[in-house]
């Protein structure tokens, strides 16, 4: 279980054929597209905050989030 209390939409506008392509990616991965999303944006704040940044930024170390 995630550690956010709630969630938050993030809408973005993207090319279709890279949506598409993406998508199709995800899929053969068997993930969902939104898992990648949510782990490429964990990855830029760990590069920018540092290897805490969860305690920083969630008040907390746990590192079970999806």
């Amino acid at each position: 279980m995630p550690n956010e209390a709630r969630t938050a939409r993030l809408s973005v506008l993207i090319d279709p054929k890279k949506k598409a392509c993406f998508e199709s990616l995800c899929k053969q991965e068997d993930v969902t597209p939104s898992q990648v999303i949510r782990q490429l944006i964990r990855d830029y704040i760990e590069a920018r905050v540092g290897p805490d940044w969860r305690l920083q930024v969630l008040g907390s170390e746990d590192n079970t989030e999806t």
